[in-house]
């Protein structure tokens, strides 16, 4: 039977239990984070918890454990479920509404066995489309990683349904931002370009492990607005995220990108990005 980390206990996954008027119920009042477990361990578990911390903060979600629990919590659980190669889920909300006002908050943290995106998206290429679905730096919660997330699993189905990978979201002022579930970079002339931060897009964990290892091998990184013209015009597109890594973008609807293959860069900030992983 597998287990799950309940506010502090280690406990069979069907006997895991949450009010009914939790807040992330019955409001979408809630953060998550999706980590990944190799070897036994977190790969940059820090930067969840800080990304987490920021959140939370910044939305008013309580969140009552420390850093330190959390991170003894994922190791218990990962040793329990006897498993070293994870996807993990981490979920805060403020809990139970309380008739008096205050917040219990719910940490919940699952770890079922990793499973990678197929070879064949990495070997051929993915294919992405644009979503008509814009987000706003008028909204609290753009740029975190929140339990508010229909639209963006709407627009994922919408390009699976058109059998694309992923859905790429523009601002209201018509800014490339980000995927449903991924960051996006495009290269150009040899340099890298992606959305800034305050675009607003979610500072992705795998996004700054790219930007470092850019760094790293004397790739030029721009955190700069992007039009759709320089989408279109991109020699490589990727996306990235903790679960698919650096996956490189072949076609953008019925546009070709580069040769239709995936860039040499691409290929190249991956192969640093599974050294990274395996240390």
């Amino acid at each position: 039977m597998e287990k799950v980390f309940l506010n502090g206990k280690i406990i069979d996954a069907d006997k895991a239990t949450v009010s009914v008027t939790d807040s992330s119920y019955l409001y979408g009042i809630g953060l998550f984070e999706t980590m990944r477990a190799v070897n036994g361990k977190v790969f940059r578990l820090a930067d969840h918890l800080a990304r987490l911390n920021r959140s939370a903060e910044a939305l008013s979600i309580f969140n009552s454990f420390s850093d330190e629990q959390i991170a003894q919590g994922i190791d218990k659980l990962l040793q329990v479920n006897e498993v070293t190669e994870a996807r993990l889920r981490l979920e805060l909300s403020n809990g139970p509404v309380q008739p008096n006002g205050t917040t219990l908050s719910n940490l919940l943290i699952t770890a079922p066995v990793f499973t990678p995106y197929p070879a064949g998206y990495y070997d051929r290429g993915v294919r992405v489309i644009l979503t008509d679905f814009r987000q706003s730096s008028k909204d609290p919660y753009a740029g975190h990683k929140t339990t508010c997330y229909g639209p963006r699993l709407m627009a994922l189905r919408n390009a699976h349904e058109k059998l694309a990978a992923e859905a790429l979201w523009f601002t209201t002022e018509n800014a490339l931002a980000e995927g449903c579930i991924s960051n996006v970079f495009l290269v150009k002339d040899g340099q890298l370009c992606t959305p800034p931060v305050n675009t607003p897009i979610l500072p992705g964990i795998a996004r700054k492990t790219v930007i470092e290892i850019a760094e790293q091998e004397n790739i030029t990184c721009h955190e700069q607005p992007l039009s759709v013209d320089d989408l279109l015009k991109a020699d490589e597109v990727f996306l990235t995220n903790v679960v698919m890594e650096v996956l490189p973008v072949v076609a953008v609807e019925a546009h070709t990108v580069g040769d239709g293959k995936p860039g040499s860069i691409a290929k190249k900030l991956s192969e640093k990005y599974k050294r990274r992983l395996e240390e």
